[in-house]
């Protein structure tokens, strides 16, 4: 089943072509990654696939309802540049605000997610104490804390030691295991191999599927 469909996207900036007219198709339940050099357009095109931006032409759908003009996927999980915490909450309360716009999970929820990303529930620091690295785990908490069908990662592993890094990759693996699409942009081609079953390169707004370097991963619900 086609889960996301990209068709003729095209997108300018300062007059830049920063999506040149993008075709992809996506099934349901797969891990694709995308790579290439800054400005390649990557983080573009997860913008306009979440419905950030507007195309100039072309149409993005996503579960068969198209994105775009105030239209976004409804079940949607991203970490995407940088993620809009309060500085002044802990990263307990960011999430149990956060989990209050859709109020489908609680308290124990909000807590295991925290222990699954490697930070402590009862951590009484604020956000503007935290280190890179727990700011970057706790956008991961975020994003997977509701189970979304979509997960959108834009470097996930940035500012990640090894273990961290080691956590996302479990996470990553878990999540696509119940079902969930996952879309993964990074700089580090190795970590897309371990993770994906199909690989895009993007250079000057253009995309291309490209060669995996080994044998893709195999797990339940991936195509």
């Amino acid at each position: 089943m086609k889960q996301i469909t990209v068709s003729d996207a095209a997108k300018t900036l300062k007059k830049r072509l920063v999506l040149n007219h993008i075709n992809l198709e996506l099934e349901e339940g797969g891990i694709y990654g995308f790579f290439g050099p800054n400005g390649s357009g990557k983080t573009m095109l997860f913008r306009a696939i979440c419905g950030l931006i507007y195309l100039d032409s072309g149409s993005i759908d996503v579960f068969g309802q198209k994105v775009g003009e105030k239209r976004f996927p409804k079940d949607l999980g991203l970490v995407i540049e940088s993620v809009g915490f309060w500085n002044e909450f802990t990263g307990f309360e960011n999430l149990k605000f956060l989990a209050s716009i859709k109020q489908k999970i609680g308290d124990r929820e909000i807590n295991q997610v925290l222990e699954r990303v490697g930070l402590d529930p009862k951590d009484s620091r604020s956000y503007k104490k935290y280190s890179l690295g727990m700011k970057q785990r706790l956008a991961i908490a975020q994003a997977v804390m509701e189970q979304p069908r979509l997960l959108v990662l834009d470097e996930p592993t940035n500012a990640l030691d090894e273990d961290g890094i080691q956590a996302v990759h479990q996470i990553i693996r878990e999540e696509n295991q119940r079902g969930c699409t996952i879309l993964i942009a990074s700089h580090n081609k190795t970590d897309l191999d371990l993770l994906c079953q199909k690989k895009f390169k993007m250079a000057e707004g253009r995309l291309e599927e490209t060669p995996m370097e080994q044998e893709p991963p195999r797990t339940e619900g991936t195509v």
